[in-house]
């Protein structure tokens, strides 16, 4: 199985790092930690470094309660990062809900958007199709504003699986290439303790989509609740996650720590009968 992203084809023969790069001053992990273009630019590098096999620019926190940002001011916090990095050397996604946004990004340099929307907003997949990009199609209930206020569903997994399906069949109606499409069932997006907990433990039926599956559990509110933890503090318990998700059938995931969970899934991925991760 591959992900095509623009000029890129990433094999998922084993599970792939996105490294977490926030633009923002109010991301629940790290927000101002990288919010000036020097910074963002040298921790993006940094990641690389790390071995981070995808690096994910965002420039609007979607955390629980987060306020909107414009686009002008999104714009001005994401595309010169994504413009310095350009030709980098791994593929660059852009995290954002804005079809105006997506497309400059991808003309910077950019070639996997990250859509929390599920690429609903009139003109994504069109954009997707035209310039050859990948997309990553998440699962939300609500909006970040209100969210986690009370969400509710009647079976969890099935609603979060039907509605992934749909979104795939949306995309290749469309005229997206299957193998530029990946799924993410939003963990933390709509979503109390318990649900997180079904879809983790379920992941296996949404991966059987067919899809890469991508997994965003890294210093979640789930896992300060299993540890007590503040965010900055979890790193450990964001490492577990990634491995339970991965062993789950996840073969991207979406992290802060690519050092951490690099080495974590070399010696899993390796203990367990595969070929080194190189």
């Amino acid at each position: 199985m591959f992900l095509r992203c623009g000029t890129f084809a990433l094999s998922l023969e084993r599970p792939l790092v996105m490294g977490v790069v926030n633009v923002t001053p109010d991301s629940f992990s790290d927000g101002g930690r990288h919010l000036s273009r020097e910074s963002a630019i040298a921790h993006a590098r940094s990641l690389i470094e790390e071995g981070a096999d995808i690096l994910d620019i965002g420039g609007e926190s979607t955390r629980p309660g987060a306020a909107a940002v414009s686009l002008i001011e999104e714009r001005r916090r994401v595309l010169p990062v994504v413009e310095a990095l350009a030709g980098c050397g791994v593929p660059i996604s852009v995290d954002t809900r804005k079809p105006e946004l997506m497309r400059e990004a991808i003309a910077a340099g950019a070639s996997l958007v990250n859509d929390i929307g599920g690429a609903e907003a009139p003109g994504v997949l069109e954009l997707i199709k035209e310039t050859g990009a990948g997309v990553c199609l998440m699962h939300k209930q609500g909006e970040p504003q209100t969210m986690q206020q009370n969400p509710q569903y009647a079976d969890v997994v099935a609603e979060v699986r039907a509605y992934l399906a749909a979104r795939i069949g949306a995309a290749v109606a469309a005229g997206v290439a299957r193998e530029s499409i990946a799924i993410d069932p939003g963990f933390g997006f709509g979503k109390t303790y318990e649900h997180n907990l079904a879809l983790l433990k379920h992941l296996p039926s949404i991966a059987a989509l067919g899809v890469p599956v991508l997994a965003g559990l890294s210093r979640k509110a789930m896992l300060g609740r299993i540890t007590g933890r503040e965010p900055q503090a979890r790193v450990y318990a964001s490492v577990a996650a990634a491995l339970f998700a991965a062993e789950q059938g996840a073969r991207i995931l979406r992290v802060h720590d690519v050092t951490a969970t690099r080495d974590a899934l070399a010696v899993w991925w390796t203990l367990s009968g595969r070929m080194p991760i190189s």
